[in-house]
Order: structure tokens, then C-alpha cells, then sequence
């Protein structure tokens, strides 16, 4: 059954130049961010080491960092760590040949001063040089996933939306570190993990969009393309609002109540399902657009049978 025309649709490519003007310069903020601010690597990235300490009162982390000051270690970072009694001091490579059990001694007999019970729950290290293949393969990771991506989309649909797919994946990642960049979040593996988890959530979701595009350019008869891409968006707005809402709604349980451990995974998910809802709304169907893409480049050439030329003729 063919469609002749569609009520109720909404324009959504009537605004794609300012989501598009907008999305460009979030685009250029966070690469600025990155030159000027830079991303806080984690101990994953960058080496160093990490001690887990448990207090038998709340910790004041304005006390524990003043005494870890004045004892040598300036430079370390203090979070709590599921608990106000556990404290997670992180500090960056203190020279070769120093071993972690010996700089876990001193900064629990630093810790010793403000709490004569502390307790070294576990300490971990990560060498410099593993730390740069650690970062040099997860760039890797997310360049090999988004060539792939590129090939299958390319392969099931059409190159143009493939482009418009793998941009709005890009715009996700970047924007995604943006923030962390911003805010001087510390990324991490867990962090890396999020972020190819965003590219995952954001291609299912313009995947079923580009999908209900090539379905109507099939069957509706019009010659718009972009009003064929807006009842597309139409159709697939429920499914889509219901998916994100629900995925949101668990993301914000862990954001709230997952504790320190999760929480910069929880928030890079939280950013990303968000801008990849977005992004498959407007990003890649505008991509698209721009290209160039038409009626004609999805709809299969239908080989006529051999002989109906004949059958016509009168």
C-alpha cells in the first residue's frame, strides 16, 4: 500500500542549517578546548600511582590534601571512593626505579597524621610507557570502529548516508571529550569504554532512521526529499524518545547513586546518549541532505523483462 500523503508531520529539516550551525560550533569549542585545556588523562594514560585508604572517621579532603602537601606529594589528587571514610589519593610518576609499595609507605604515614588508624586498602601502578600504548591503542580502537562503521553503512544503505552516519558518530565523540575537557573530568579507560558505547547506541539509532528513510523514498509518493526525510523522522520519533528516556532514566540512577567508581563512565553515557539522540535527529540526515542524496539513489533500478518493449509497441 503506497502512501499519498502524511499528516501530522513535523519539519524537522526546516531547522537542519542552525542545528548544523550549531552543532559546528560546538564542534569548534571543544577542539579549542583541547588545545588550550587539554584532556585529563587518568592513571590508564598517563602512569603513576593510585592508593585506596580507609578511615575510621569521614575524611576531610581538605585536610588529607594539605597534609599530603606538606609531606611531598602536591601534585596528588584526592577523591572519596564510595564512601566518606574512603579516599582515593592518585599521584603522577614519581621517577624511575621508585617503587609503588614504597610511596604507598609514605603517603600512609603522611595519612597517619590526620588519621592514626588509616588503613592502605589496595595500591596500584601504571608505567609511563604503558600508559602511551594505552592511549595510542584506544585511539585506534575508536578510528578502526568508525572506518567499520563507514563500510557497513556504506554496503546496506547508500555512501551518502554512511558519510552522514560516521560525521554524526565524530560529533558525538568530540563533543563527548569536549566536555570532559571542559569540565577537567578525568578520562580513563572507563571513560573510553563509555565513548564506544555512545558510538554504538548513536549508530543503532540512525541506523533505524536511515532505514525508514530508504523505506518511504520507496513508498511515498512525493518528490520532496527533504519532506520524505521528515515524515521519516516522524515515524521513528516515538521509538526513539522511548529508547533515550528509558536509557537516560538508568544513566541518571548511576550517575546519583553508582558512587565514585562509575561516575564518569555514568556521565559520559548520560552526555552521550543525549547529543547521539540528537545527532541522529539532525546530524546525519543533514549530512545527507547537503550531499545530495535523492529519491533516485534508493530506489532499485528495476530491470525491465525482455521483450515488453515489444508487447507496447502497437
Amino acid at each position: 500500500m503506497q502512501l499519498l500523503k502524511v499528516k501530522g508531520t513535523l519539519p524537522f529539516m526546516k531547522a537542519r542549517k542552525l542545528a548544523m550551525g550549531f552543532s559546528i560550533l560546538l564542534i569548534l569549542a571543544s577542539v579549542a578546548s583541547f588545545f588550550v585545556k587539554g584532556l585529563n588523562f587518568g592513571l590508564d594514560f598517563t602512569g603513576g600511582t593510585a592508593v585506596e585508604v580507609g578511615f575510621s572517621q569521614p575524611a576531610e579532603l581538605s585536610n588529607v590534601r594539605k597534609v599530603l602537601a606538606e609531606n611531598g606529594f602536591a601534585e596528588a589528587s584526592v577523591q572519596l571512593f564510595g564512601s566518606s571514610k574512603d579516599v582515593l589519593v592518585r599521584l603522577p610518576p614519581q621517577g624511575e626505579g621508585v617503587k609503588a609499595e614504597v610511596i604507598g609507605n609514605q603517603v600512609m604515614t603522611a595519612l597517619k597524621q590526620a588519621d592514626a588508624d588509616a588503613q592502605m586498602r589496595r595500591i596500584e601502578f601504571v608505567g609511563p610507557s604503558v600508559g602511551e600504548d594505552l592511549k595510542e591503542q584506544g585511539g585506534l580502537a575508536m578510528l578502526t570502529a568508525l572506518i567499520c562503521i563507514l563500510l557497513y553503512v556504506a554496503l546496506r544503505f547508500e555512501w551518502r548516508f554512511a558519510l552522514g552516519a560516521v560525521f554524526a558518530l565524530f560529533h558525538d565523540v568530540v563533543l563527548t571529550m569536549g566536555l570532559f575537557s571542559l569540565l577537567g573530568l578525568e578520562f580513563d579507560l572507563t571513560i573510553l569504554a563509555a565513548i564506544l558505547a555512545v558510538i554504538g547506541y548513536s549508530l543503532n539509532d540512525t541506523i533505524v532512521v536511515s532505514d525508514r528513510i530508504r523505506e518511504n523514498f520507496r513508498k511515498v509518493r512525493i518528490d520532496d526529499t527533504l519532506e520524505i526525510i521528515d515524515i521519516s523522522l516522524t515515524q521513528t520519533l516515538n521509538r526513539t524518545l522511548v529508547t533515550s528516556i528509558t536509557t537516560i532514566l538508568v544513566l541518571i540512577a548511576l550517575f546519583v547513586w553508582g558512587g565514585q567508581t562509575i561516575h564518569g563512565f555514568a556521565t559520559a553515557l548520560l552526555f552521550g546518549v543525549f547529543i547521539g539522540t540528537y545527532s541522529s535527529v539532525y546530524v546525519a540526515s543533514s549530512v545527507a541532505v547537503a550531499l545530495g542524496v535523492s529519491k533516485e539513489d534508493l530506489i532499485p533500478v528495476e530491470v525491465e523483462k525482455e521483450g515488453a518493449d515489444l508487447d507496447a509497441m502497437p
